[in-house]
């Protein structure tokens, strides 16, 4: 039996041999890197939860210490005060299972900026007509801190084109095009709906949870793995061809068959 693994020590099968044992660890690495990923990323999700919610029992605090806005801050209470200027709507926007729109409302501050607003969410599509109007005079507001809105994640509208007063994204590039005036790069959302509207609850920042790129992690994870599987696999078929072929040499099978072979001339 010795003769029939005695092709293991030909450069052919030294090369094979080399290269699965440096495959396999590195696919388990790469594996257990985009696991550990995930993992990360369910854990940002966890705390971004935790911090949400307790944040809801802090007391505010002045929106100047809390920017810029990061994924410490995302989610604190803040409180600014100003007078409302330009409302918008934010359509294709899901609350509760239903589809509806966002009430977007700058309210003008002291620093000459303005602070973009959701008051609310209301179901259906986007109408003007049934949208409460911003109280008037100076207000002072309170909620929950949010960093701006990049178009195409996270759900949010990457879709141009709308009817004039509507916005797909809440984002200081998008607004600044919309109003006469600088706008924060930032926009809170109130802890109650204003106008009998529901309030809409704060989001993770983004890069964080149970987002697309989470379960990307996840399938990059089974995909290393598979092809751990996949080279041992291949491994194993080939090592049993090679010994199937030696055992035939060893037996003359392959020498019987290639005579048995028709010649090129068909004699």
């Amino acid at each position: 039996m010795e003769g029939v693994y005695r092709f293991l020590l030909t450069p052919r099968w030294w090369g094979i041999n080399v290269f699965v044992l440096l495959a396999i660890p590195f696919c388990v690495f790469m594996g257990s890197w985009q696991l550990g990923r995930f993992e990360d990323r369910v854990q940002e999700d966890r705390t971004a939860s935790e911090q949400a919610a307790s944040a809801r029992h802090e007391a505010p605090r002045p929106l100047a210490e809390l920017l810029p806005v990061n994924k410490a801050t995302s989610g604190e209470q803040v409180t600014a005060t100003g007078r409302y200027g330009r409302q918008l709507l934010v359509p294709d926007r899901e609350l509760d299972g239903r589809q509806g729109y966002y009430v977007l409302t700058l309210l003008r501050t002291g620093s000459g900026k303005a602070l973009p607003v959701v008051r609310g969410w209301l179901p259906g599509a986007p109408d003007p007509a049934r949208t409460p109007a911003p109280p008037t005079g100076q207000v002072t507001v309170t909620g929950a801190l949010q960093a701006s809105e990049t178009p195409g994640d996270n759900g949010v509208s990457a879709r141009g084109g709308l009817p004039s007063g509507q916005t797909a994204a809440i984002s200081a590039a998008s607004l600044v095009n919309l109003v006469p005036y600088d706008v924060y790069d930032a926009w809170v959302t109130l802890n109650e709906g204003d106008s009998g509207m529901k309030a809409v609850p704060a989001t993770a920042p983004q890069n964080t949870g149970l987002d697309l790129k989470a379960f990307q992690n996840l399938g990059y994870t089974a995909e290393w793995f598979a092809f751990v599987g996949f080279v041992v696999f291949m491994w194993f078929r080939l090592l049993r061809r090679e010994i199937e072929f030696a055992r035939d040499a060893e037996l003359g099978l392959a020498a019987a068959e290639e005579r048995q072979q028709p010649s090129p001339s068909g004699v």
